[in-house]
């Protein structure tokens, strides 16, 4: 499931999940998984985590979710799935596995005969910090995964540190819509927060980096 034959989804129409497994063996298949976790921590003691949620970044600079191909081996998306997850991440993701009903979204994508999956799935806190100990030591790390990055939920005072600025970075495919509407969808994040967020800002300025720069 190699990272190099990553789906970009620039311009990709939604399916539903039964009218892609109908598009013949003549399409392949790709599957992505958001991970998270409930996080009580604060950050400066002030600012609630509130989940912990991991991404990646890829060999070519892009954030991402881990995943990659399904395989003609593969009886089931979310056997080739979780087989990524093991490629991508380490050992740490035999604790858990990512089912059908952690299903989200698919998407035809810009690629001829490429559908790609979208799952989300919900870990202890603990499983999610045994994911992050354990990824350096997954096979892809440092080749097809640079490493793994949280997704800042919160906002500093100036309005542009944190979330914002992290929406600023450069995203594989549609892996930017597809975290938004997961942080909507499954109430990560209130709907008002979510909507202000859809389209990306232009010309920002630096943000403050100082520890009273929140809100």
């Amino acid at each position: 499931m190699a990272g190099a034959r990553k789906l970009e989804l620039a311009g990709a129409r939604k399916l539903e999940l039964s009218e892609a497994l109908a598009l013949g063996p003549a399409w392949r298949h790709t599957c992505y998984a958001l991970l998270y976790a409930p996080d009580p921590g604060t950050l400066f003691g002030r600012i609630p985590l509130r989940y912990a949620i991991l991404m990646q970044m890829r060999f070519d600079g892009r954030l991402g979710f881990p995943g990659g191909f399904v395989d003609n081996l593969d009886r089931t998306l979310e056997d080739g799935l979780n087989r990524g997850l093991l490629e991508q991440l380490g050992e740490a993701v035999a604790d858990f596995r990512v089912e059908r009903a952690d299903y989200r979204s698919s998407h035809a994508g810009s690629k001829p005969n490429v559908v790609a999956h979208f799952y989300a799935k919900r870990l202890t806190l603990e499983q999610l910090l045994a994911v992050e100990i354990g990824a350096t030591n997954a096979r892809a790390h440092g080749l097809e995964v640079l490493g793994l990055v949280r997704v800042p939920l919160y906002t500093l005072r100036d309005g542009i540190g944190g979330l914002p600025i992290f929406l600023e970075n450069s995203f594989i495919g549609a892996a930017r819509q597809q975290l938004l509407e997961a942080l909507e969808e499954l109430g990560l994040l209130e709907f008002d927060a979510v909507s202000a967020l859809k389209n990306p800002a232009h010309k920002q300025r630096q943000p403050s980096v100082n520890s009273h720069n929140v809100r």
